[in-house]
């Protein structure tokens, strides 16, 4: 499989997620989905509980994910983002490291790293 076909998956769910399209972002997940804060949190295990939680960070007004840089290894992406929220302590700036291992044109498992976020 090419680059460009592995990160179609992560290109088109980031943009779904910054135009806050539920359906979009989640047809790019696989059904058996699992979702891990780094290195081994499982978050959400599944689409069903991956769209519960982006149903209300979609909610979140100025919500906006900005890629700073992409790269494959194989059928890894791994984005650099920053990424724009609404935190408890008020509106801010997160960096995150996105890893994303793609299957058949699918999100399989993906994990995040968060930064400290930057209120302001």
């Amino acid at each position: 499989m090419h680059d460009t076909d592995i990160k179609r998956p992560v290109r088109e769910q980031l943009d779904a997620y910054n135009a806050r399209d539920i359906e979009r972002f989640m047809s790019w997940w696989a059904d058996d989905c699992q979702y891990y804060a780094f290195p081994s949190t499982l978050l959400a295990d599944g689409a069903a509980q991956i769209r519960e939680r982006h149903v209300e960070r979609f909610k979140e007004p100025g919500l906006h994910g900005r890629l700073i840089k992409r790269m494959v290894v194989g059928n890894m992406v791994v984005d650099q983002e920053v990424v724009t929220r609404r935190f408890p302590e008020g509106p801010g700036e997160v960096d995150v490291i996105a890893i994303y291992e793609v299957e058949a044109d699918k999100i399989a498992r993906a994990w995040f790293k968060q930064g400290t976020p930057r209120i302001g």
